[in-house]
């Protein structure tokens, strides 16, 4: 028999907290992860937050989470309504419902937490007795529209840079549907009803009017707490570990990567303060894990990793890039017990390579696969995609030929030891993001993404010691009709949560053409859904790195000096945080692009 999930009580009663919060106040907001308790609490950016409301004067945050099916089906069954989880109140007696949304798939999960808290859907049949329905996190900046009928505020950008500014002025209104209307006149807060949105005859947006681009919002160094966990709890895949960001962006530059880019410019938190805070928590735990879109880029990672190590600390990272990945790092980490490490190839062959502009080759990765192996390393995680753009087929062949050289690599370590480790080879079908230099471009059709994965699948499985996860392709395509649609499919995703209809089909019963929005490829000119978001990367840039991609040609990471405005987000205002460090100097020989001159925006 399938394990019955934890009581909510007993989670309570598991929680381990690393500071006391006042939870109080007169303004209430439920924060909620619209996904289950166990994903929720794995989210740092969900932990901030919760933490950053807390902290404020006259506020008093409590969470909430998207129930299991048993518990939905029993609030459906008695018509009682969703509750918190602090003191299990109801969700429509708040001053405001804040959602934290990092990820597409979530915002069907949105929708069933409104209609399990029997708050009206769609912000216009919201009464002054309704709470206030606030979105934000990562997905909204990327593109709000698939979710902009449902909200009465979207927080576009990054916390620390909004959540006091948007308090300031809920708590200083009379009333607080009046500081949203206050709040729609600053930057970094979207008030869809304020726009209405124009579309040509064949279906592409004409324009949007309304006060113009909303301009996503940035946090930095020195002006703000870092990121951190305020809560541990073993009921998590990150069970009872402290979870701490070290720095934010990564200076890349990879084409598909919608967080490189919208996470620039790199801004760092310094090796005293992580390791200050990290001494102070350690009589709560003894597992620590460093987040940071690039944790080796980190310009004092190895003392960092020193010094949590004389701390008797259990050491995990993020997803680890392979061009700055050093023996001394690698064995640093193995020393303090990490049996595993994640790696992004992405892909099999150095052609795809200089598509995506990863700048490493095969032969870099066999070495240092080697010398991973090396310094007591056994398992590796290895994330491949699949449906990439220009991809061929000999491409795909070469991920089984990389894959099994690193397996030769492995093998050849492990004789000598007596332990053979395993590969963990994970490969996803590719989704073009807005904000990158792929967003003009298709999605491949599903049925030739299928073809690739059922060939990687069968070769994997003639490999002993690599386990593969090969997804469908299926698994993206809602995914990507969310990540690149307008404000049209918020129908689609109302039939899909009342009618417990797949979102494609549901596309569909709303009159929309899925792939209108999934297989034709953009125009460089047309106002495409997200413009509505100016992220802060010029239009002009983006075409360029399109323009190369296709030309199989490399452009330079972010050389992170003053002055240097390639992209457009630091245009105005230098990055004085965040140095190049010593180990980047020289080790960029491409000639850096034109200046873009005052091009700021990312819209059209």
């Amino acid at each position: 028999m399938p394990r019955r999930p934890p009581t909510r009580s007993s989670l309570r009663e598991a929680e381990v907290w690393l500071e006391d919060l006042p939870l109080s106040g007169s303004f209430r907001v439920a924060l909620v992860y619209p996904n289950l308790y166990y994903v929720g609490m794995s989210n740092l950016g969900f932990q901030s937050v919760y933490r950053m409301l807390n902290l404020l004067p006259d506020v008093r945050c409590e969470r909430a989470f998207l129930p299991e099916d048993g518990d939905t089906a029993k609030l459906e069954r008695t018509g009682r309504p969703l509750t918190s989880f602090e003191t299990d109140t109801p969700l429509r007696d708040f001053d405001a419902v804040a959602f934290s949304v990092s990820f597409e798939n979530d915002y069907l999960h949105v929708l069933k937490v409104l209609r399990l808290a029997g708050i009206p859907l769609r912000a216009r049949d919201r009464g002054p007795r309704d709470p206030l329905v606030i979105l934000g996190g990562s997905a909204l900046f990327l593109n709000p529209e698939p979710l902009a009928a449902f909200a009465d505020l979207v927080a576009v950008g990054e916390g620390e840079a909004l959540v006091p500014r948007m308090m300031d002025a809920l708590l200083g209104a009379s009333d607080p549907r009046q500081g949203i209307e206050s709040l729609g006149h600053r930057e970094g807060f979207y008030v869809p009803s304020r726009y209405e949105v124009r579309y040509h005859a064949d279906g592409t947006v004409a324009a949007y009017d309304g006060p113009g681009p909303v301009v996503r919002q940035r946090g930095w160094p020195g002006t703000m707490g870092f990121p951190q966990s305020v809560i541990l709890t073993p009921h998590t895949e990150m069970s009872l570990k402290y979870m701490v960001e070290i720095s934010r962006g990564c200076p890349c530059m990879c084409r598909f990567c919608w967080a490189g880019y919208n996470y620039l410019p790199v801004r760092g938190f310094t090796r005293a303060e992580l390791v200050g805070r990290a001494r102070e928590v350690r009589r709560f735990t003894g597992k620590i894990g460093l987040v940071s879109t690039a944790v080796c880029d980190h310009p004092e990672i190895e003392g960092i990793v020193d010094d949590l190590a004389g701390m008797d600390y259990e050491v995990s990272v993020a997803s680890l890039r392979l061009d700055d990945l050093t023996p001394d790092f690698v064995f640093k980490l193995a020393d303090t017990g990490v049996q595993g490490l994640t790696l992004a190839p992405e892909c099999g062959s150095d052609r795809m390579r200089r598509i995506l502009n990863k700048q490493f080759t095969n032969a870099d990765i066999l070495d240092k696969a080697t010398w991973i192996f090396e310094n007591g390393i056994q398992n590796l995680k290895l994330y491949y995609m699949v449906g990439l753009p220009f991809e061929e087929h000999a491409d795909v062949e070469a991920i089984v030929d990389l894959t099994e050289g690193i397996r030769e690599r492995m093998l050849t370590v492990a004789r000598g030891r007596g332990r053979i480790g395993r590969l963990h080879p994970s490969i996803n079908p590719f989704v073009p993001k807005p904000g990158t230099p792929y967003q003009w471009l298709p999605m491949e059709n599903p049925k030739e993404t299928d073809r690739k994965l059922q060939y990687l699948r069968k070769a994997f499985a003639r490999m002993p010691n690599v386990n593969a996860i090969c997804k469908s392709a299926r698994t993206g395509v809602a995914q990507s009709i969310l990540a690149l649609a307008d404000r049209r499919v918020a129908g689609a995703l109302e039939i899909a949560v009342g009618e417990r209809m797949d979102f494609k089909r549901a596309v569909r019963e709303a009159g929309l053409d899925p792939s209108f929005y999934l297989f034709r490829e953009r125009a460089r000119d047309e106002v495409l859904p997200w413009d509505v978001v100016d992220n802060g990367v010029a239009r002009d840039y983006f075409w360029k790195e399109l323009v190369r991609s296709r030309e199989e040609k490399l452009s330079p990471h972010c050389p992170e000096i003053q002055g240097c405005i390639r992209c457009g987000v630091c245009v105005e205002t230098p990055n004085p945080f965040y140095r190049l460090p010593d180990k980047w100097k020289g080790r960029d020989q491409l000639p850096l692009y034109e200046k873009l001159g005052s091009a700021q925006s990312g819209s059209a």
